[in-house]
């Protein structure tokens, strides 16, 4: 090859439509940051026993959910007698009808006698009619039943109202209510 230029010798030998290619290589420097961020992303992806993000994802999602627990406790029996001395708490019972009118009353109707939802004001109780039982459901919900856990979306302050509110409905005869569903229940204040 009679007189090759330096740019001569960068030439790739194909050819595509008249156009030839120069072979230009990439610096090494930037090889290297390319190779030492696909190692990272493996790494991060990996995260094996929390080398670059402390303890790890699932000690981490471990003191979230007790950190959840100890500020929202769920209800207990031993909640039962605290429950049932709110019942008679009149400023509870407003608290308890405010929050209903707002949330359940779309299913449950303003007068609790059942519309989409069961009706509360009878002895008859799907998930339980004791105060501990009602909370559990209004704070749980029932999502096969389109239920929301209003417990994920409500203070537990206004769980509890509502619970008081609800079993306050007991033996209040809304006018057509909805006919009884699940077991009868003989007293929910208890």
């Amino acid at each position: 090859m009679p007189n090759m230029t330096p740019d001569d010798e960068r030439l790739l030998e194909h050819d595509y439509d008249g156009i030839r290619e120069y072979d230009n290589p990439l610096p090494r420097w930037w090889v290297w940051i390319f190779w030492v961020s696909i190692i990272f992303a493996v790494l991060y992806s990996i995260d094996v026993g929390g080398f670059m993000r402390g303890p790890g994802r699932v000690a981490d999602y471990d003191r979230s959910i007790a950190d959840a627990a100890r500020r929202w406790p769920q209800p207990t029996n031993a909640d039962q007698a605290a429950l049932a001395a709110l019942v008679a708490d009149a400023k509870t019972i407003a608290t308890g009808k405010t929050v209903f009118a707002t949330n359940c009353a779309v299913c449950h109707r303003a007068d609790a006698g059942g519309n989409i939802g069961p009706n509360l004001t009878d002895e008859y109780w799907l998930h339980g009619g004791n105060l501990s039982e009602i909370a559990k459901t209004i704070s749980e919900g029932v999502l096969d039943k389109g239920m929301p856990n209003w417990g994920k979306m409500l203070p537990p302050t206004q769980v509890t109202a509502v619970t008081v509110y609800v079993a306050s409905l007991n033996g209040s005869h809304p006018q057509n209510p909805k006919a009884p569903q699940g077991t009868k229940v003989e007293e929910t204040s208890k």
